[in-house]
């Protein structure tokens, strides 16, 4: 399955609560909870190249499965981490005690981040 497109950001859940446990300040949160951010993502094999833009802000993030990279997360801190493929439509990552989990299905990309007893979840739509 390739994963190349762009999706842009649907519907939300859990949003505030995630952002404030990760330590966002409180204004880049009423900022950022009302915008419907886009994510642009080139496939080639097992190499991803992922272009996150929410208002001003972009994330360039790139890696290839199973290979040590280096993620830049929502706060801007980069992290070092693994990404995996689980199944034939689900990367799968842990960065600093959160794990992402991004699911494809069809049109439809579903992220989810749980830290801890929080669980955010955007839903995003090939555009």
């Amino acid at each position: 399955m390739n994963f190349s497109g762009k999706y842009q950001v649907h519907s939300q859940e859990n949003f505030e609560a995630f952002m404030k446990a990760i330590g966002l300040p409180d204004e880049l949160i009423q900022k950022g909870k009302d915008i419907k951010g886009v994510s642009e993502i080139v496939q080639n094999g097992k190499h991803f190249k992922l272009t996150i833009t929410t208002g001003s802000k972009v994330i360039h993030n790139e890696f290839t499965l199973g290979e040590e990279c280096e993620l830049e997360n929502l706060t801007g801190e980069k992290i070092k981490t693994v990404v995996h493929m689980e199944g034939d439509n689900k990367l799968v990552t842990n960065l600093k005690g959160i794990k992402a989990v991004t699911e494809f299905n069809g049109d439809t990309v579903i992220s989810t981040m749980t830290l801890g007893d929080i669980v955010f979840k955007r839903i995003s739509k090939r555009i």
